[in-house]
């Protein structure tokens, strides 16, 4: 097989006191103990979109950005290092009851280039190595960050620095800081939206023009805006609601994770508190129509939708009945996606009179 270089983050987990464990313990027992915590430890990495590589011992290697790579790998490594902790808290209540023993675990994650083979997920660099020792230096409950994940996550999280580790094999002691906590709805990459906006005059008057057809028509007007990531699409969205008079509410879409389905409507305060997500889905779309419309009649709406491309199908149809049937309401629905949506519904928006959508040169 093709060996292949690529970025990813190595998250190593390991027991401490196991060796102890297993003197008070019988083997079986142990073995019982143990399985259990592998497979919660499993169950967070791969909740996170990460592979478990390997078993040592009673370690675990994880890697996130085999067998693909995504922008935001090392925020994945992070979110899954604070639940596997999280994890083992839920986990040693039962352990403790069932045979008298506690875990306890420490962390280490490092982002870097390896190499590996295609198709196989054997991973090798510097950056595993970095990540071992991290582990290896942690304290019983702490995780350790190494300086190059620090630097992809460190507005997503909080943490603060430590003593240079010094490791065995390591010309220069490594840069290491502590995992606190993250930041509760904190973007992988932050926005930057105060820099004056430049060459969008075009565009901008098409958005403009949408909402002033639904507004003038009391109308359902739905307007996708595509392009890749970082071109200025929400940057385009903000300047549009910071020239009109209307209401405002704005959802996005995750890329990975469950029951994510209705997300976007669960950061809408409104249809947050109203939409009943036991029903099913035709219901839901009904109630999220029948909601939107009311608040439209009160004060003109727009409705951001962000990161689209990530959407479920089922919220794909729910944005689609909502433009095709809401009534007597002055909405826009701002669908922003990368083109990428396209690939999943090849004819979004197409045939649709109350439907634009541009491509972000």
């Amino acid at each position: 097989s093709r060996e292949v270089r690529k970025t990813v983050t190595v998250l190593f987990c390991d027991v401490s006191g196991s060796t102890a464990m297993g003197e008070r313990l019988d083997p079986e027992s142990t073995r019982r103990v143990m399985s259990r915590y592998f497979a919660a430890m499993r169950q967070a990495i791969e909740r996170h979109g990460g592979t478990v590589e390997k078993f040592i011992g009673d370690a675990v290697m994880a890697v996130f950005g085999i067998p693909i790579v995504h922008e935001d790998d090392a925020l994945r490594a992070v979110r899954a290092a604070a639940d596997m902790r999280d994890a083992l808290g839920g986990l040693n209540n039962e352990l403790e009851l069932d045979w008298g023993v506690r875990i306890e675990s420490r962390i280490g994650v490092n982002t870097g280039e390896v190499v590996a083979g295609e198709g196989d997920s054997l991973t090798t660099g510097d950056a595993v190595n970095v990540a071992a020792r991290l582990e290896q230096a942690a304290a019983p409950g702490e995780t350790l960050l190494g300086e190059a994940t620090y630097r992809l996550v460190r507005d997503a999280v909080r943490a603060e620095p430590v003593e240079p580790v010094v490791a065995k094999g390591k010309s220069e002691p490594l840069t290491a800081f502590q995992l606190r906590g993250l930041v509760e709805g904190a973007e992988f990459i932050p926005r930057r939206l105060d820099s004056p906006l430049v060459g969008r005059d075009n565009e901008l008057a098409q958005l403009q023009r949408a909402y002033d057809h639904a507004v003038a028509e009391r109308v359902a007007y739905q307007f996708t805006l595509l392009g890749p990531a970082g071109i200025g699409k929400s940057r385009l969205v903000r300047e549009l609601v910071d020239r009109i008079d209307a209401e405002l509410l704005a959802g996005h879409c995750l890329p990975y994770g469950e029951g994510i389905t209705y997300w976007p409507l669960t950061e809408i305060d409104p249809l947050a508190r109203e939409v009943d997500f036991e029903a099913n889905r035709d219901e839901i779309a009904l109630q999220t129509r029948r909601i939107v419309e009311r608040l439209a009649r009160e004060r003109p709406l727009v409705v951001v939708f962000d990161d689209l491309q990530w959407a479920e199908p089922t919220f794909l149809d729910l944005i689609d009945h909502v433009t095709d049937l809401a009534r007597d309401a002055p909405l826009l629905l701002v669908c922003v996606a990368r083109p990428e949506l396209l690939d999943v519904r090849p004819g979004w928006g197409g045939g649709k009179l109350n439907a634009t959508t541009m491509l972000l040169e």
